[in-house]
């Protein structure tokens, strides 16, 4: 068994969230949230903004820590047991750029119901619900655009 740590985020700008679309080899992969490997000496709010930017070409902000998510996959004679730290963030507008490199052939801003069943996984399913649900909150209390 392998363990390994990713960290990533629930980018928000004006009630719409980030997802990336990934084809490998004109494969369909899915639309994901962005995400990836914790490096040595980064803490997990230095990859989310780091990935973020890479993957999807957007400058965002954490806003708070909201979770983490756990999943399994299987490599060519092991197990990966993978944990993935969540930030709600939010990015100052809607241009982002897919990496080529990593596979994202798209990007893009979706309303909750949209990305909700545009995700692949349900373990980021369940983390969008969650980061989304906080940022409903921080709406009604006044606080979501008083962040800077």
């Amino acid at each position: 068994m392998i363990e390994a740590t990713s960290s990533g985020g629930v980018v928000i700008y004006r009630g719409k969230i980030l997802a990336l679309y990934k084809s490998y080899k004109n494969r369909y992969e899915g639309w994901v949230l962005p995400k990836g490997t914790v490096e040595e000496g980064e803490e997990y709010r230095e990859t989310a903004l780091r990935e973020v930017k890479e993957e999807a070409g957007v400058d965002a902000q954490i806003i708070k820590y909201v979770g983490k998510s756990q999943y399994n996959f299987a490599i060519p004679d092991d197990i990966v047991v993978k944990d993935v730290h969540w930030f709600l963030m939010a990015a100052d507008n809607y241009h982002s750029k897919p990496q080529r490199e990593e596979y994202f052939i798209d990007s893009g801003y979706y309303k909750f119901h949209e990305i909700y069943h545009l995700l692949k996984f349900s373990n980021e399913k369940q983390i969008v619900e969650q980061a989304y649900n906080e940022y409903i909150e921080l709406k009604k209390a006044n606080l979501w655009d008083r962040r800077k």
